[in-house]
């Protein structure tokens, strides 16, 4: 009997605790401080370049748009004098009216291509081919893509030769005509956003629950109530985030207009913040009016941002709601 009570396993409750086992405790200390170090190494180059690359840089524009300073000479505190003299500056509102039409033309019309293009891309067996041929803009340079559409919006380019043939006109002068250079900007922004948008639209579209698709259906919805009444309601979140993202990018537009218009012509048609905020640090060395342009652009930034997520809860319906 003493021998089987001597061989019965020790139970849970008569093993020692961390209380008393300081031993253990100090183990375990020693352990967590080893991870916690691992842990820093780890987020250290993440970290620096956040500081290097983003709070730094921000924290010194915040700095000059309230000096005078061209990078040479030493900085002379102005004041609001830069955002005063901004806000009555021509060039600056113009680059807001740009930038507000080239967001307000290539975000919807966009967004709503993604759309009916994930519908149809939906709807067949085979198509990843198709998906790799509308998501090759995204992952191409943005120069490249800029320079293959400037040659195609010349003249004699492919897609002005086309225009002209079909309707029989004179091609037109995409670049070079102050009323269509911001259009051709908005066709490249479209074009090579839109592989994007099309697979986060379709991953949407999987992702709404069948049940609520088949009790529609039993219910005699059509194809195109089906669409309109339930996929499109639960694809608002997916929409809603697509369109903030769509409308921060539109904002910060730059290289399009850099490589495809070349100096922000013809006549400062397609100018936008972005490129005005370059044009004066980079282009006249006035670097504290351009941060201050750079200020007015985040503050824009924020207030479109900001109406959109009150927008959203007129628009943005989910699942759970629908069920």
């Amino acid at each position: 009997m003493s021998a089987s009570l001597a061989e019965k396993p020790t139970r849970v409750s008569d093993r020692a605790t961390p209380s008393s086992d300081p031993g253990g405790l100090r183990k375990e200390a020693s352990w967590r401080k080893h991870d916690r170090a691992w842990g820093y190494v780890f987020i250290g180059p993440q970290v620096i370049g956040m500081a290097l690359f983003v709070l730094i840089p921000f924290a010194a524009s915040l700095v000059l748009a309230f000096a005078s300073w061209d990078g040479l000479t030493d900085l002379t505190w102005v004041g609001f004098k830069n955002f005063a003299d901004q806000l009555q500056d021509p060039l600056l509102l113009k680059s807001i009216v740009n930038t507000l039409l080239l967001a307000v033309i290539t975000v919807p019309v966009g967004l709503g291509l993604a759309i009916v293009i994930a519908v149809a891309l939906e709807k067949l067996k085979t198509r990843t081919l198709y998906l790799i041929l509308f998501f090759a803009p995204v992952v191409t340079s943005t120069v490249a893509v800029a320079m293959i559409w400037q040659q195609m919006f010349r003249a004699d380019g492919i897609f002005s030769a086309t225009i002209g043939k079909v309707f029989g006109i004179t091609p037109p002068d995409w670049l070079g005509d102050p009323k269509l250079a911001l259009l051709a900007v908005c066709i490249v922004s479209i074009w090579s956003s839109l592989g994007l948008n099309v697979i986060i639209f379709m991953a949407g579209l999987q992702n709404i629950s069948p049940s609520v698709v088949e009790a529609a259906r039993i219910d005699g919805a059509g194809a195109l109530k089906l669409f309109t009444k339930i996929r499109l309601p639960l694809l608002s979140p997916i929409i809603f985030f697509s369109s903030i993202v769509a409308f921060i990018s539109s904002l910060q537009t730059f290289d399009t207009v850099f490589i495809l218009t070349q100096n922000a012509g013809p006549d400062n048609a397609t100018r936008t913040i972005v490129y005005h905020i370059y044009d004066l640090g980079f282009g006249r060395f006035e670097f504290g009016p351009s941060s201050a342009a750079a200020v007015i652009l985040l503050v824009m930034t924020l207030i479109i941002t900001a109406i959109q997520f009150g927008a959203q809860k007129k628009f943005v319906h989910y699942e759970d709601d629908a069920a």
